[in-house]
Parts: C-alpha cells; sequence; structure tokens
C-alpha cells in the first residue's frame, strides 16, 4: 500500500468486503488498487456510467493496464442504449457476493452503495410511454415542470439539483400513484450489512479535488476523450443514460461545430465541479458511521 494510504492499514478488517465510495477524481481507484493486489479481490465498479462500454477515458475507468493487473467487474459491460438501473446493479453485485468473499467495491455513485448496505425499495418498472413523456418534459420545460408535479414531501427529500432524481421521482409518483419516498419506507433488507464489510468514503478538501478535476479533464483530452467522442457522434442521442457522462454533451457540441474547444473544457470542467459538491453532500449525509478518509 502506497505511504498516503498507510493510515488506513490498521482499520481495515480482515475479511468482508472492502467498499471505497468517493467523489470523482479524489483518488479512490488508487486505493482499489492497491487493496486488490495486498488481498487478492476483483474490483467492482459502483459508479454508474462507467459501465457503459462506448466511455473509456471520459469516465475515467480503469485502464486496459490495470485491467491486465487486477480483475475488475461491471466496467464496461453495457451495450450505450441499454437501460441500466440501481436494481440492476444490485443484481449483479449479489452474485459477485456469493463468489468472492473480498471484493473490494468501488464509485461514486452513492445511491448504489446506499442501496447495497441500506435496501432497495420494490418500485415497479417504469412503463416506457412515461418515461418517453418525463423525457420531453425535462427537455422541453426543464426539471422545474417536474418539480411543480411532485407532493412537498418528496421535493423536500430528493436532491432537487439532480434531473435524473427529480424525473425519476416524478415517474415513479405518475407510475405507481404513490410517491417514491413512500416507496423508499417500504424498503426490504439490505443486501450486504454495513457493520460485516470495511466501509471508507474519501472527505476531501473542495479546493483540492477542483485543483484534481481540472487537470483531469485536460489528461482525458491529451488520452483519447475526443476520439471517443467522436466514435459516439454518428448515433448520438442526449436522452441516453449513457450520454450523461460528464463532458460527454460538451464534446459531442465540439465535434459537430457548435462551440470551441475551450468551452467544452471549460463547460464540462464546471458540470464535474458541481457534480462533485453534490457527492460530497450525499456521503457526508448518508455515510456519516464510514471510515471519513483524506488522501491529503
Amino acid at each position: 500500500m502506497s505511504a498516503r494510504f498507510d493510515q488506513l492499514a490498521p482499520l481495515i478488517k480482515e475479511t468482508g468486503p472492502i467498499l471505497i465510495a468517493g467523489p470523482t477524481a479524489s483518488g479512490k481507484s488508487s486505493l482499489a488498487m492497491d487493496l486488490a493486489q495486498m488481498t487478492g479481490g476483483p474490483i467492482v465498479n459502483a459508479d454508474a456510467i462507467q459501465v457503459y462500454e462506448n466511455w473509456r477515458v471520459l469516465t475515467a475507468r480503469p485502464s486496459i493496464t490495470d485491467e491486465g493487473l487486477v480483475e475488475h467487474l461491471l466496467y464496461g459491460h453495457i451495450a450505450k442504449a441499454a437501460e441500466y438501473s440501481v436494481g440492476h446493479w444490485l443484481r449483479d453485485v449479489q452474485g459477485i457476493l456469493s463468489k468472492y468473499e473480498r471484493p473490494i467495491i468501488v464509485g461514486g455513485t452513492g445511491l448504489y452503495f446506499t442501496a447495497l448496505t441500506q435496501g432497495l425499495a420494490n418500485i415497479p418498472p417504469i412503463p416506457d410511454d412515461l418515461r418517453a413523456k418525463g423525457n420531453a418534459l425535462r427537455a422541453d420545460h426543464g426539471i422545474d415542470a417536474l418539480l411543480q408535479d411532485l407532493d412537498s414531501a418528496t421535493r423536500d427529500s430528493i436532491d432537487t439539483q439532480n434531473p435524473m432524481r427529480v424525473q425519476r421521482a416524478w415517474e415513479v409518483l405518475h407510475a405507481t400513484g404513490t410517491s417514491i419516498i413512500e416507496w423508499q419506507t417500504q424498503t426490504p433488507p439490505p443486501l450486504l450489512d454495513v457493520h460485516t464489510a470495511t466501509a471508507i468514503v474519501f472527505d476531501v478538501e473542495k479546493d483540492w479535488l477542483n485543483d484534481r478535476i481540472a487537470q483531469r479533464f485536460d489528461s482525458m483530452l491529451d488520452t483519447g476523450a475526443l476520439a471517443e467522442a467522436q466514435d459516439n457522434l454518428t448515433d448520438w442521442n442526449p436522452s441516453l443514460l449513457s450520454s450523461k457522462a460528464i463532458g460527454a454533451p460538451d464534446l459531442i457540441a465540439f465535434c459537430q461545430g457548435e462551440i470551441p474547444l475551450e468551452t467544452a473544457r471549460s463547460n464540462a470542467t464546471i458540470a464535474t465541479r458541481q457534480f462533485a459538491k453534490r457527492q460530497r453532500t450525499w456521503f457526508r449525509s448518508k455515510m456519516k458511521t464510514w471510515i471519513h478518509f483524506s488522501p491529503t
């Protein structure tokens, strides 16, 4: 284990899964590699966009070299046009937990970790026509149109700055007649008892992280992100979940000649910083009992 992670060593349990949550660009993948090489366990993805096959560089998926050194699971295994929800991810992880004693589950999607350790409500599937209606409303009128159609308890309980979360709440209400908050009160037991695992969350300073975000996006541009955008240009569909990769709409706009590269870079960097802020808020709210770790 590298020197900056030595302080964690005494806190890591000798058995059970290891969970590593953290905001984008915080260095959690580096810790996962260290631990995987020490324990022999596989690294399991807990990032909602890294599951898609069409973005490796832009979503900071592990490199081909790292994948050759350590077994990696649930990375890039979903087709770009496919739906993939937290329910799909839990079913995939359930199979992994039954096969591996010490998986290292790492990512930045807080909802995945919360569902894994606190349970997930059994909400029925959303009809395609209703989802299409929600997509159209959000595209034409923004998330305010969806928010206005939610009850106050739901608005007070969800991240109203996250379009995907707002639309999900709207879809559940209109598909089932019951708010997502009520569904969540009927949540079954979790798949993993967090007390049987080592649960680590990266708690980092904003300025330190913002600098890393800017540096990492520049590195992405240097190592193939533009080529990825070109590969996605022919059948680009902004409504797909895979198209929500931060920076993807901006690089596509550059490739289409709509904005200069520097604007795309600036937009993507700002969007990533805003996303990281939401991640930190989630982690500090939902993961108070986890081991809080700062790599600085």
